[in-house]
């Protein structure tokens, strides 16, 4: 059974380096190695749907979906290794003008992009008394700490234009979404200087795509999968076992795992399990026979990590060296490049939060499209401001790990909304769903890249992908 915390006061205070902190020792991952209960989930075990597809993306150049657990196939950071987040750091030390000025130069540098885009001579200042329609730039932001709606909206300025804000009234705007941080331009007439009333909204520009993808000959399988590992009501993996052999029979050439491994929010948590012996276990270690490579994704619900956005990698100092060439640690947020694909990975739950905050007067367009949409045109791994309570943003760092290099060719945001795959303006969008719902199983997806230099989209020659989620 679980033990007790010992009682901690000012008296007897608990050594900082001692107690519940204290790493574990490595062990064999099995129930009874760390879980308070070993008993298995009824609910789980009695899961009906095993193996059924549930959504579908583009057409298999193929007879089957399976992979040849290619050990040649190169993953890598997009960034260069100098300028990636490699590597735990001091946060919780930032000033409130350092976040002014990050937000600052979003607004400006995003801006800029606009006008240059669309053609605008300048932008006025959005307090300025105009009888004329006149242009002005601004982040979206609320008149109160309440949600978002149609009569809560301000537009506030750069320190450029007077760091001024203004409310705006959206009455002649037919189709609009709008959310909390997002940058836009905005036409339309401020008679009296305490009202802009908008008229016309010119939303962000997405990136490029990279410039020609590099292939490979043979397709290659990304099977990918979002904690948590285990049902709400034990601690026992059976998930992760049933993922595992799902890999083992389809052999993918290289496995996305995405926290949290060990989840926060979980009622019998305890922080003796760490990521090392999740990783240094038998069963983790089955890739070694499969011959895929792994890459392992953090989250702000793993107990044992660093709770901050961006968020660093794991560490595995021990790791043997047979493996190193086939784990690869990455950051949240970060940009992949595999088999020649770029892939965008977060595992925080943007969905959910930006899902929460959006108001909307669009027709003919879906919720989750909309904001897949709003990711790529403001260019930005988590655009809402400011963020949801339980995301801990370190602003500096997030500047220069929390950007989109470029528009990825795909974009994976597991969330705890409806799984999904769909194509956004030319970028495939995947929401995999989590390996668990509660006490019953989730899904996975599974992704084939595929080469075909005959397919064209976007005025760009660009991967062939399908795709499909799984019920595990």
């Amino acid at each position: 059974g679980s033990q007790k915390r010992a009682l901690t006061t000012p008296e007897q205070p608990r050594s900082k380096r001692g107690g519940m902190w204290a790493p574990s020792p490595t062990q064999i991952l099995s129930p009874a190695s760390f879980s308070p209960s070993a008993t298995p989930s009824q609910k789980y075990s009695l899961r009906g749907g095993r193996g059924e597809v549930v959504a579908t993306f583009g057409a298999v150049q193929g007879p089957r979906w399976a992979g040849k657990g290619q050990t040649t196939v190169r993953v890598k950071l997009l960034e260069g290794h100098e300028d990636s987040l490699t590597s735990s750091y001091k946060y919780m030390f930032q000033r409130l003008r350092d976040v002014r000025s990050v937000l600052t130069e979003k607004i400006e540098s995003l801006g800029e992009e606009l006008r240059t885009h669309f053609n605008i001579e300048e932008f006025s200042p959005v307090s300025l008394p105009a009888q004329d329609t006149v242009a002005v730039l601004g982040q979206v932001c609320c008149d109160s700490n309440g949600k978002l709606n149609a009569h809560s909206v301000l537009l506030e300025a750069s320190q450029e234009q007077g760091a001024r804000q203004v409310p705006v009234d959206l009455s002649e705007l037919r189709d609009y979404s709008l959310f909390p941080g997002q940058v836009v331009i905005m036409e339309g007439m401020n008679t009296s200087g305490s009202r802009f009333v908008a008229s016309k909204l010119y939303e962000g520009v997405p990136l490029p795509f990279i410039s020609a993808p590099e292939l490979k000959q043979e397709p290659v399988m990304v099977l990918l999968a979002c904690g948590p590992y285990t049902p709400s009501d034990t601690l026992t993996y059976e998930p992760l076992i049933d993922l595992l052999g799902v890999i083992n029979k389809d052999h993918p050439d290289v496995c996305i795992l995405m926290g949290p491994f060990v989840d926060s929010k979980h009622e019998q948590i305890e922080v003796r399990f760490t990521f090392l012996s999740f990783c240094s276990s038998k069963t983790v270690i089955l890739h070694r026979k499969t011959g895929c490579k792994l890459v392992f994704v953090p989250s702000q619900r793993d107990a044992h990590h660093h709770y901050v956005y961006p968020q660093p990698p794991f560490t595995l100092p021990d790791l043997k060296k047979d493996d190193v060439q086939r784990v690869t640690l990455v950051p949240d947020p970060c940009t992949l490049l595999i088999g020649g694909v770029t892939f965008g990975l977060t595992s925080t739950d943007i969905l959910f939060h930006m899902g929460a905050e959006e108001i909307n007067s669009a027709t003919g367009s879906d919720r989750f499209s909309r904001i897949m949409k709003h990711m790529l045109t403001q260019r930005s791994y988590y655009p809402l401001y400011p963020p949801a309570e339980e995301v801990s943003m370190d602003y500096e760092k997030f500047q220069q790990y929390g950007q989109m290099p470029l528009t990825p060719d795909v974009l994976i945001v597991p969330s705890e909304l409806r799984y999904f795959i769909k194509d956004v303006i030319g970028c495939v969008c995947v929401n995999p769903g989590r390996l668990t719902k509660g006490q019953v199983g989730g899904t996975y997806g599974r992704l084939l890249l595929q080469q075909n230099p005959a397919h064209v989209q976007g005025g760009r020659v660009s991967p062939c992908l399908a795709g499909q989620l799984v019920k595990i």
